[in-house]
């Protein structure tokens, strides 16, 4: 007799119920599918259409009011560049190479020792007129020009002043087609928006454009023109973030109405530095490019004085040496004065503090610099100034000179 398992029977009759169920209703699901795809065209030609949620169909369109969007990219910066950039152009230093066999055949080749920028500012007739820096053209035995559009031509140099790293050359007018204009630079403030325009590395970048603010005025940065390692003369520059690489010297730097503001002369270049950029103010290029382009040379008035600014002077020395009143707090301390010059025959002396020129404040040595260089050779100068606390006034009839100082 065989074992005979209840449990075992029950569950197997169960699974087969629910088979049959799950059977059952699948067959019925087909059958109502299908009835309904038959029924729905017999009854919307009855007119008959059933109810529907209120759903609202999806749209790609954002909420609130539509608006037209603009994609002209012409702006006020590309609307410069496209007006000043054939006025700025690449300045290639080319130096004899003095090698062997150059000088076996009795010549020298010319190799290109350098390039930077250079800022067409005058045609005047058969001849048009660039500004560069000194700093590019030294050394140089050829100078050629590159336009933007590739051509490349030479240049004269009419003359250079390694002070304020300036240089003048002269091409044919022929091929240049527009002139840049020159703006106001005492009216640049510290924010404003500028763009430079220069040849950074060389031709393979020519025309490159960037974009910044400007970031300080009047900056003193020392220069020493002599190479002996001591600065002899304070650069009065503008500070800005736009980006200046080499080659960009000698560029333009721009407002924002076209005009050119300053010429890029350099940047600081150290591992912890970023984004200072510095060029000369064009109030300062006007008048030296005028002496090189008629004399060839800066013709500077002298007065013969060693100087510093009241502000490096220690507030004890201003009251026990200088002896000043508590109303002076600005002006330039004489240190030396150099024998036979205007400010010797004029009796200057040590510790004279100078506190104005001709009329105008005299705050340190950029503003003495800046009216006494706005003066010409053979020209007098009203200056006024403290010795022992009391104020006295001199006049002093300038001189050229070549050389360096004030």
């Amino acid at each position: 007799m065989g074992y005979y398992d209840q449990d075992y029977d029950q569950n197997r009759r169960q699974k087969g119920n629910r088979g049959g169920w799950f059977l059952a209703g699948l067959t019925g699901a087909l059958l109502g599918a299908l009835i309904v795809i038959i029924a729905m065209p017999l009854l919307s030609g009855l007119g008959w259409v059933p109810d529907q949620p209120n759903v609202q169909p999806y749209s790609t369109k954002p909420a609130g009011p539509e608006k037209n969007v603009n994609v002209n990219v012409s702006t006020n910066v590309t609307k410069i560049v496209n007006k000043v950039s054939a006025s700025v152009v690449g300045v290639i230093n080319i130096q004899d190479s003095g090698g062997f066999w150059d000088e076996t055949q009795g010549k020298s080749k010319g190799q290109e020792a350098g390039s930077g920028s250079g800022v067409i500012y005058k045609i005047d007739g058969d001849n048009a007129f660039i500004v560069t820096n000194h700093h590019v053209i030294a050394g140089a035995s050829q100078i050629e020009i590159s336009l933007s559009d590739g051509t490349r031509f030479p240049a004269e140099i009419l003359g250079s002043d390694d002070l304020t790293d300036l240089a003048v050359l002269r091409v044919k007018s022929n091929k240049i087609k527009e002139a840049a204009t020159f703006g106001n630079s005492d009216e640049v403030k510290p924010g404003e928006p500028v763009i430079a325009i220069g040849n950074p590395l060389g031709e393979q970048f020519a025309g490159s454009v960037t974009q910044g603010i400007i970031s300080g005025t009047e900056r003193a940065i020392p220069v020493d023109s002599n190479g002996d390692g001591q600065p002899d003369w304070n650069a009065e520059v503008l500070q800005t973030d736009a980006a200046i690489n080499p080659g960009n010297s000698g560029g333009a730097l721009m407002d924002i109405g076209g005009n050119v503001i300053g010429i890029n002369s350099m940047k600081i270049a150290q591992s912890e530095v970023e984004g200072i950029g510095l060029s000369i103010p064009s109030n300062l290029v006007k008048p030296v490019i005028s002496d090189l382009e008629r004399y060839g040379e800066v013709r500077r008035p002298f007065l013969g004085l060693s100087m510093r600014s009241l502000s490096d002077v220690s507030a004890y020395h201003q009251k026990e040496t200088l002896k000043l009143p508590d109303s002076v707090t600005k002006g330039v301390v004489v240190y030396d004065v150099s024998p036979s010059s205007p400010a010797a025959r004029a009796g200057f002396q040590q510790f004279d503090v100078i506190v104005s020129m001709d009329g105008k404040k005299v705050d340190d040595i950029f503003a003495l610099r800046k009216i006494l260089y706005a003066k010409k050779p053979g020209e007098k100068a009203q200056i006024d100034y403290y010795r022992g606390g009391k104020k006295k006034t001199a006049t002093v009839k300038l001189i050229a000179q070549k050389t360096q100082g004030s």
